[in-house]
């Protein structure tokens, strides 16, 4: 048997080698990812009403893809989203972004890698973060998120002046997620697909943290594996191959909102 005779390493690379051969990327536009990506998160437990906003930097690089304001996340499709400029104004005239938006702006100027914003308060991180405690990873599933996610101690209050993004943009710092308290989270990706999955796996992340909290004292797993496991779940492809089913499983009930 061939394999049996790789270490570790050599297999992980074998399995990277593999995914990159033989899954192909899916060919959704920008505003078909980003409806998808409201679809998969209103049926991962991220509604809260209105709040909650996902951005997509365009290829201009000074204007965002956004949702709607007035919409639910159950109700983007790809053809009722707005283009807005840095000061939120749409470019069509039509409609307005969340005001929270504001603080999306100040991500994008100061994180040039940044070109996906996703900000919700889905049940577990919101009430995480009512305990004003940061996000513990201590499990193999999340680890994606480890040494990867801020903790914002203060509340700054309704998010929707300048300061609350100097300060949400500053405590980002150089990890993909933050968790605010007595707010929500907010992750970030090069892609959609990869700002998708960390959302849906922050919330995750939280809810295991309150469960363990629950029973007793969450135990510290191996810092050098816990890296390993980061880095193993964190390439552009397994962020690929993670949207495609999740993608897959939306539009099973969610089939209008590739339109447009």
């Amino acid at each position: 048997m061939e394999t049996a005779l790789l270490n570790k390493q050599q297999l992980m690379q074998k399995a990277q080698n593999s995914m990159q051969q033989l899954f192909q990327d899916e060919s959704y536009s920008d505003q078909q990812k980003l409806a998808l990506t409201c679809r998969i998160l209103f049926d991962h437990g991220h509604d809260a009403g209105l709040a909650g906003q996902i951005t997509s930097r365009t290829n201009k690089g000074n204007t965002f893809i956004t949702q709607r304001f007035g919409l639910g996340f159950d109700e983007i499709t790809a053809n009722n989203l707005l283009e807005v400029d840095e000061d939120l104004k749409p470019l069509n005239g039509e409609g307005m972004a969340n005001p929270a938006n504001r603080f999306h702006t100040w991500i994008y100027k100061q994180h040039p890698e940044v070109n996906c914003i996703i900000h919700t308060h889905p049940t577990h991180v919101a009430a995480l973060s009512m305990l004003r405690v940061p996000l513990v990873i201590s499990h193999m599933d999340t680890c994606a998120l480890y040494e990867d996610c801020s903790f914002v101690g203060e509340w700054p209050g309704v998010p929707v002046g300048n300061e609350e993004g100097i300060l949400i943009s500053g405590a980002l710092g150089t990890n993909r997620a933050v968790l605010l308290s007595h707010h929500g989270q907010l992750v970030t990706g090069k892609t959609i697909e990869e700002a998708c999955n960390l959302a849906i796996l922050i919330e995750r992340a939280a809810r295991l943290q309150l469960l363990a909290m629950a029973a007793g004292q969450i135990q510290q797993i191996p810092h050098e594996l816990a890296k390993e496991a980061h880095d193993w779940v964190s390439t552009q492809k397994r962020n690929q191959v993670n949207f495609a089913y999740y993608a897959r499983k939306a539009l099973k009930t969610h089939k209008d909102c590739l339109e447009g």
